[in-house]
């Protein structure tokens, strides 16, 4: 009885562990990933020397495309925004796009990616910028749905049309 036990459980882990990845998979994948953040760096230090493009102590980096008025508010991490927005991988796949279904779209700021979440605090109403984003500051190892690999760079250009406060007090620093 004890030897159908030992055999049965150790069927059911060679058949578990032929459900995972291959070692050639995980390579291969990490091959992928290394490559793209490789790809990913090389481009954020060409694109560092380009006219107007400001690079943040994080590495996120944007450029100022139309700027709004000075007196709109800047939104904070607990604030709801809108955005029409477009981001492309480094090879220039579009893979969401607010201005091709033709509607701004609304977030919570505090859920969206982190370089998003830096960049908006900046920004004001009007403002329409490029933003360039490290992978660290996106979906950094994290397959983001089927278009977006693990560690990807990414593009956005963002309008910021509206900041929708919240009604709760931000966290005391």
């Amino acid at each position: 009885m004890r030897a159908r036990f030992l055999l049965l459980a150790a069927l059911a882990s060679v058949s578990l562990a032929a459900c995972g990845p291959s070692k050639e998979d995980l390579a291969a994948r990490q091959a992928a990933m290394s490559a793209a953040k490789t790809a990913g760096a090389d481009f954020l230090a060409k694109n560092a020397k380009e006219p107007g493009v400001v690079t943040l102590p994080s590495g996120l980096q944007y450029k100022v495309i139309r700027s709004g008025p000075a007196t709109g508010l800047h939104p904070r991490p607990i604030d709801e925004v809108k955005v029409h927005y477009e981001g492309k991988r480094l090879d220039g796949f579009v893979f969401d796009s607010s201005y091709e279904r033709g509607v701004p779209a609304s977030f919570p700021l505090r859920g969206l990616i982190p370089g998003w979440i830096e960049a908006m605090q900046l920004m004001r109403p009007g403002d329409e910028w490029m933003l360039y984003v490290p992978a660290d500051l996106a979906y950094g190892d994290n397959q983001a749905g089927a278009d977006i690999p693990p560690g990807s760079t990414l593009v956005f250009k963002i309008e910021l049309i509206d900041v929708l406060r919240s009604k709760l007090q931000p966290p005391k620093s």
